[in-house]
């Protein structure tokens, strides 16, 4: 069995079952426990299911994560120009974190060729600024996610813990009024945790359709967000809410 069958039918006997433990996969696809351990850990870095103790189990189907080239295209005019404001609040100088979701590529694509300091786990992001000859690219490297074109696991928590950035710029699967910010498995969520622990200041770049949504993983409460840039289509009664949680909400109109 090739290593790509493999993984395919890894995927196919957790959704079929639900869970499955890692002794079971090493007698099917007759490879090593530690082979198996491996193949779920990528399996997981792509979306694709979730480790548990001893084994996976698989997540619904609202919790897989949207390849990249599709969030590109969702909700693009909203992204832009909450990108565009985003990038009003970046001052020469500045240490900053950008992090993999498309609202911070566009956010990439916007900025001046000034002094700056971009931290950043995302591929794309790295490669829009590597134009941009007066902004410092720290790339964190780390396990590459193919789906989202991002650097996760520990390798990339420790690179970020590593530096104190002034502000941080991210977005999440999921902003819930109660619950706060979350993602779709607990590696993006730790990316994202540790990105908001260095930084002096957290914008959550979200456009109307995040709002309402409670994915997997939790990323943090609203006591540690400072501000959230969003557009017009989002409901008035969430953003008085945040408000009320001291969260500043930029709200954009379209012209």
């Amino acid at each position: 069995m090739l290593v790509a069958q493999r993984w395919q039918k890894i995927v196919q006997l957790v959704n079929e079952r639900g869970s499955i433990r890692v002794t079971e996969l090493s007698a099917i696809c007759e490879v090593t426990e530690e082979t198996i351990r491996r193949d779920l850990d990528k399996l997981e870095s792509e979306g694709k299911l979730l480790r548990s103790h001893g084994g996976a189990i698989s997540i619904p189907s609202s919790q897989y994560e949207t390849p990249y080239m599709e969030r590109e295209t969702t909700n693009a005019d909203e992204k832009r120009r909450i990108a565009e404001q985003a990038v009003s609040y970046v001052n020469e100088l500045d240490r900053i974190i950008l992090d993999a979701s498309s609202t911070a590529w566009y956010m990439a694509q916007l900025l001046p060729d000034i002094s700056l300091t971009v931290l950043t786990n995302s591929i794309k992001v790295a490669m829009e600024l590597s134009t941009k000859e007066k902004i410092k690219v720290i790339s964190t490297g780390g396990l590459l996610s193919s789906r989202s074109l991002s650097y996760v696991g520990p390798l990339a928590e420790r690179s970020l813990s590593t530096y104190h950035v002034d502000k941080a710029f991210i977005s999440c699967k999921g902003l819930h009024i109660g619950r706060g910010l979350s993602e779709f498995n607990e590696l993006q969520a730790l990316i994202k945790q540790k990105m908001i622990g260095i930084a002096d200041t957290t914008y959550v770049l979200a456009d109307y359709s995040k709002f309402g949504q409670q994915s997997l993983a939790q990323v943090a409460s609203w006591e540690d967000i400072q501000y959230v840039i969003t557009d017009e289509k989002t409901d008035p009664e969430i953003i008085a809410q945040l408000t009320e949680q001291s969260v500043n909400v930029i709200q954009i109109h379209s012209n």
